[in-house]
């Protein structure tokens, strides 16, 4: 039988789009719904600014009256522009294990993007930054994923990697155990390096979270723009103010001010370091939904969260010889946990294969890394 395919256009596909996972995860007890709300931000054209110069459409497929599936497709000129040939997108597949229905899915993606003049597209990928639902996990479908970041069922790769799709980039997530203590060679370390003249550390100001956004925003713009690893300077995406006073806006009620900490040198903003609780953790108690009626449960879990995303950071390129990446990381680690004890681990997600300099810093803090996300590419 052919398969069709339906173009999201009303809510109740919308709410077919979000339901179908359900069907999907019924035997995956680790997979945890992400917040409906945040998907559908996404989505929409008035709260995404990506829309003024790109395109992103979701799906629905069916056999006959069944559904089999669901995606999205997109593309935005400018930010696609930076690979050789630009490469459109393709994100939050879901799909039952059937060969016949991922031929069918990547082959409609072939056709939308070829449409557009496109020879090549990535993903999974999200039409937004490319800290939060991005890549295929490959690795460790024994462990509930961490805010942001997601799960899928081990079949998806080996069905998707028999299209035609080709390893793109891996991104690694690393872990630490509150518990285990701090290696004291590194604490004596990062003991010197803030009492170097100058050199100062504080928490997130939450009396003013508007300033202290955007020297954040600041810092990472620089520092993702000039990274010492060279070939990893095209994965960037700029952080507009209204990206990052947004994100502020969305979790400064759950926000632990000692897991989000920004370094000064003589006064300037040069390195910074953020961490959210892991809000999958409530998700995984509302399926996915947020009613007002869950707003104390939200209100109150940063004094019961058990795990913590470290979602972004950065240091200004003329710093990053002073170790604040390991001031930022250390203290994060001891702030925290003397200010939310309940906290057992650490995840540290998005870190490229290519990043050996990130890799080896975690290792030293006592990481390990746990987790693989996989991003393809596919020709039209």
């Amino acid at each position: 039988m052919a398969y069709t395919f339906q173009k999201v256009s009303s809510k109740k596909q919308a709410d077919l789009f979000y339901q179908f996972p359900f069907q999907i995860y019924r035997d995956y007890p680790k997979w945890v719904p992400p917040f409906r709300f945040e998907l559908e931000n996404i989505f929409d054209p008035a709260k995404n600014p990506l829309f003024e110069q790109g395109e992103c459409e979701r799906y629905l497929m069916f056999e006959g009256n069944e559904q089999v599936g669901r995606f999205a497709v997109m593309n935005h000129a400018e930010r696609d522009a930076v690979f050789d040939p630009p490469l459109g997108g393709f994100g939050f597949p879901e799909m039952v294990n059937d060969q016949a229905v991922a031929d069918s899915l990547i082959g409609f993606v072939k056709e939308w993007h070829g449409k557009r003049g496109y020879k090549a597209f990535r993903g999974p990928v999200n039409f937004g930054e490319n800290i939060n639902w991005w890549g295929l996990l490959v690795e460790n479908f024994e462990e509930p994923p961490i805010y942001g970041m997601h799960y899928h069922p081990p079949y998806y790769r080996r069905l998707l990697e028999a299209t035609g799709a080709e390893k793109m980039d891996d991104h690694w997530s690393y872990k630490r155990d509150f518990s285990d203590p701090l290696p004291e060679r590194l604490v004596r370390i990062t003991d010197r390096i803030e009492s170097r003249p100058g050199v100062s550390i504080r928490s997130f100001d939450m009396s003013n979270p508007e300033q202290d956004a955007e020297l954040i925003r600041k810092i990472y713009s620089r520092a993702w723009r000039d990274q010492d690893i060279e070939e990893r300077e095209h994965e960037f995406t700029e952080l507009t103010r209204e990206d990052v006073q947004q994100m502020v806006k969305q979790l400064k009620k759950i926000m632990i001010p000692e897991s989000v900490l920004l370094a000064f040198v003589n006064g300037e903003p040069a390195s910074f370091i953020v961490c959210v609780p892991d809000l999958n953790e409530i998700s995984a108690e509302t399926g996915g939904r947020l009613k007002l009626w869950h707003l104390p449960k939200l209100f109150r879990f940063k004094k019961r969260a058990r795990h913590l995303r470290t979602t972004v950071y950065g240091t200004l390129p003329k710093y990053r010889k002073l170790g604040l990446e390991a001031l930022t990381f250390v203290r994060g680690i001891q702030m925290t946990h003397a200010a939310a004890p309940t906290l057992e681990y650490l995840e540290g997600a998005w870190v490229s294969e290519k990043n050996w300099l990130m890799q080896r810093s975690l290792e030293a803090l006592g990481c390990h890394h746990h987790k693989t996300h996989r991003t393809y590419r596919w020709e039209v």
